[in-house]
């Protein structure tokens, strides 16, 4: 199969043809609202071609000699979010929040990468599964997408799915698996609806992907389930479970965070995604994402019937899967990506945002935006200050003498007069407390930075109430510290000041 790029004069679109006969690399081409539209299927018909269309945006179909289809994302796509656990390696930014609802970005939260990735790519019904701290998540989301994704001809979503006891199971989720088993009943229905495949996703990765284009690659190979490949250096390989494909990209082993020996057999030729000879050489490993397009019937089939005990995606479904004879396919993506799990690695991934001229992962991207919830702020203030390299939210204040460096500032944040913020991540405020309001109380510290404060390698969480003349720089280089009754928790030598907590006039920390 292979493609032609065409341009579509009256709308400026381009429009992307696929014709049988040669396989279609899975490469990722990008395009804004993208939508497959998919009419009386059958598993072996080839998949082909995008068409623009004004009112529907770009759609991709297949074509034949014999057969005329067309496939629609919207339709025939169902995304479900796995919100994960506790988060405890995100701890204590996870305390009062689930995790997929942590700020990121300055005016973002994390749920809204896989979200707007979603969107993007023409998939409208996600659901996002999650247990723990729910409430600002699900608020987030109906407050942020509902409107959107969903009308009186479209019937779109994004909800939250919360454990919850049944007639036939009164227990927490157990895994990632058993959070998809335990509502397979819904998922029947909209299978009854038209969706033939669903798209599991991460709620904590922070990357920018074309899911048509993996669908696509999915249904063309004919693949049961189809799990998106990261190529990877020797050194970062340990960290992952890993993958041996054969020649045509069908996967035959896995092997997890194997050592040694163990990982020398788990090498690949990586050209056989894709990667040029220089690329597969450098990065010989391919890695799971924990990001999978399953055929629906496969699914039920295996969580239903084959592994009714078993709890988790990547150590025992998708092995089991390829083990029972299932077509179980890698689909190379080697473009950015981030598992923000843990404080450390959040982060960083916070603070790379700043970097320019071109960071590894950006928010400037008109062809694939990032969704978030409209909260008409004004714009910042910045009075007689510096700024560089630092990303500052909506509605915030910087006042005068104070200096801000490589560092992200959140939405409603207060910086007073003359200080320091520097290679650090303020979360901003949920609100704004008016202009004397603090005052009425003798004993009320106003939320934000007090005057004269230096920040350094910090996390400062949302609602925080910073005093005046504190030194927040980690002065003992401390790597790990449970502090929570002062305020704040040190992890992985970054210093986490904890939501609504109140550090007093000249603390040092």
């Amino acid at each position: 199969m292979q493609f032609s790029l065409e341009r579509n004069t009256s709308s400026g679109l381009s429009s992307v043809h696929a014709f049988r006969g040669q396989h279609v690399r899975s490469r990722s081409i990008v395009n804004q609202r993208q939508t497959f539209q998919r009419k009386n299927i059958h598993c072996s018909t080839v998949r082909a071609a995008v068409d623009v269309n004004e009112d529907a945006g770009q759609k991709v179909s297949t074509t034949s000699p014999s057969d005329k289809t067309i496939y629609d994302m919207s339709k025939t796509v169902l995304g479900i979010i796995l919100g994960g656990g506790a988060g405890s390696r995100l701890y204590p930014l996870t305390k009062k929040r689930a995790k997929p609802a942590v700020p990121l970005g300055a005016n973002y939260r994390l749920i809204d990468i896989p979200v707007s990735n979603c969107i993007n790519s023409g998939v409208n019904k996600i659901y996002c599964l999650t247990q723990f701290n729910s409430a600002s998540l699900n608020r987030h989301l109906s407050q942020a997408y509902n409107a959107s994704v969903g009308g009186y001809t479209n019937r779109g979503f994004v909800e939250v799915l919360a454990a919850s006891q049944t007639t036939s199971s009164k227990k927490w989720f157990q895994g990632t698996a058993d959070a998809v088993r335990q509502y397979l009943w819904l998922f029947d229905e909209a299978c009854r609806d038209g969706v033939e495949d669903f798209l599991i996703l991460s709620g904590d990765h922070l990357y920018r992907m074309d899911y048509s284009q993996f669908v696509l690659a999915h249904r063309q190979a004919g693949a049961d389930i189809t799990v998106a490949a990261l190529p990877c250096r020797e050194k970062e390989a340990e960290a992952f479970g890993l993958m041996k494909i054969d020649d045509t990209g069908k996967i035959v082993e896995f092997a997890e965070k194997p050592k040694g020996d163990a990982l020398k057999a788990m090498q690949v030729d990586t050209t056989v995604l894709g990667l040029s000879k220089d690329q597969a050489i450098e990065k010989p490993y391919i890695a799971s994402m924990g990001i999978y397009v399953c055929k629906a019937s496969a699914l039920q089939d295996l969580l239903g019937k084959h592994f009714t005990e078993e709890h988790d995606f990547g150590s025992d479904i998708i092995p089991g899967a390829k083990d029972m004879g299932m077509h179980v396919q890698a689909y190379l993506y080697d473009g950015y990506w981030e598992d923000i799990g843990t404080v450390k690695a959040f982060y960083d991934a916070n603070l790379a945002l700043t970097d320019t001229p071109n960071p590894a992962f950006s928010f400037y991207d008109k062809d694939a935006p990032i969704y978030t919830m409209s909260r008409f702020l004004p714009p910042s203030k910045v009075i007689n200050a510096t700024v560089e390299k630092s990303i500052i939210g909506d509605g915030c204040t910087v006042d005068s003498g104070s200096k801000v460096l490589h560092s992200v500032v959140g939405l409603r944040s207060k910086i007073g007069k003359d200080c320091i913020i520097e290679d650090s991540l303020l979360m901003g405020a949920d609100y704004y407390e008016q202009s004397g309001e603090c005052e009425v109380f003798s004993d009320c510290m106003p939320i934000g930075v007090g005057r004269g404060t230096h920040i350094k390698g910090a996390i400062v969480d949302k609602n925080a109430r910073i005093g005046r003349f504190c030194r927040i720089v980690n002065v003992d280089n401390v790597q790990e510290a449970m502090r929570e009754e002062e305020g704040y928790v040190i992890r992985d030598g970054v210093i986490v000041i904890t939501k609504d907590a109140t550090i007093e006039d000249g603390t040092v920390i």
